[in-house]
């Protein structure tokens, strides 16, 4: 038995005639059978592309698509054991709760007792038990969410997919909402592919990351990998705001940024780098100017539990996230930054 849960080999996509451009150019990925990965990148990147291919609601123009080992490249989507939530929760609004998810059941001609017994233990699995006759109208975006959830969930799908399923929902429920995912995903050992432009949500619930730019996949690894050995600029600037700045590997290993001095974590060749600094890598220092870059306070946001603060330097504007909150900054003030030894990226130039 093979241990990959979805596998794709040199896959492209192109809509329209030979002549048109290729929206995903021959990639290869594998996602671990009962893990949790992540597709990211900006708008049009091709990752909803990449998932609808997944799911078979569109053919690949070349390349193989295995899930559990079997080759499923020209099956349609009702021949493949996936299920799909959507960005739009897609419900039947003059169904109810109960009937939106045992639909798939009824359609595969599921015998009724077993269908409803199903329907009402994926209801239960995401904490839905005493809504079942509410129509969706009748439902918050939260509560829609989960039924679109227990609607994919009832088919016991090898493996399910979601598409931006968080977009629709408020911060708080968001956060919330992908902390269930990601334990019933867990609980349930299933095979998951999640679409989403959010770096934060990919970060907080992925074992593994995807980040694709322009139909090409620009790194896969884990979180942590992503965020802290960025391999490109791109990735560098996409995960967690980084700013990029050009600087020099010197040949003691040390490397220079302007007035600034990085120890980088691995040895690099001397020549021209890219230097990828989080916000929160910076430290203020108001007492001393030595051995930092000096620079003025020019707007300031205060947060609650942390502030924002642009500095103007010799480097540009850099973007701070000072996590003291005690001291209160005014527009003018001069300041040395410095860098505290975290989020900080070396890419080649």
């Amino acid at each position: 038995m093979s241990h990959a849960g979805i596998e794709f080999r040199n896959v492209t996509k192109r809509y329209g005639d030979k002549k048109s451009p290729l929206t995903v150019k021959g990639i290869d990925f594998t996602i671990p059978r009962g893990t949790l990965t992540t597709i990211l990148g900006p708008s049009g990147c091709g990752k909803t592309t990449t998932l609808r291919m997944i799911a078979g609601l569109e053919s690949p123009t070349s390349g193989e698509i295995l899930i559990d080992g079997k080759n499923v490249t020209t099956l349609g989507a009702a021949e493949r054991n996936v299920s799909m939530v959507f960005q739009s929760y897609a419900l039947f609004p003059h169904m109810s709760v109960l009937e939106n998810v045992s639909y798939g059941l009824d359609v595969s001609n599921v015998d009724e007792k077993e269908a409803l017994e199903r329907s009402r233990s994926a209801l239960q699995t995401v904490g839905l038990t005493d809504l079942d006759a509410r129509f969706p109208a009748e439902l918050s975006g939260g509560q829609q969410q989960r039924v679109a959830l227990a609607r994919a969930l009832v088919l016991e799908p090898s493996v399910l997919l979601f598409d931006e399923p968080l977009s629709n929902l408020d911060a708080r429920l968001r956060r919330s909402m992908r902390e269930e995912i990601r334990l019933l995903q867990q609980r349930l050992g299933l095979t998951v592919a999640y679409v989403t432009h959010d770096q934060s949500e990919a970060l907080a619930v992925s074992d593994q990351i995807i980040v694709m730019n322009a139909g090409t996949i620009a790194q896969t690894g884990s979180p942590q990998d992503l965020y802290e050995r960025p391999q490109s600029e791109f990735v560098a600037g996409f995960m967690g705001e980084a700013m990029l700045f050009d600087g020099q590997s010197m040949s003691d290993g040390t490397v220079q940024v302007g007035t600034l001095q990085i120890q980088p974590k691995h040895r690099l060749k001397p020549g021209p780098i890219k230097a990828a600094i989080r916000p929160e890598a910076w430290e203020l220092d108001t007492s001393s100017t030595q051995g930092g870059l000096q620079g003025t306070v020019s707007k300031q946001a205060y947060l609650g539990s942390f502030q924002e603060l642009s500095i103007a330097t010799v480097l540009g504007q850099i973007f701070v996230v000072c996590a003291e909150t005690s001291r209160s900054w005014v527009t003018g003030d001069p300041v040395t930054l410095r860098l505290n030894g975290r989020g900080v990226s070396i890419v080649p130039a």
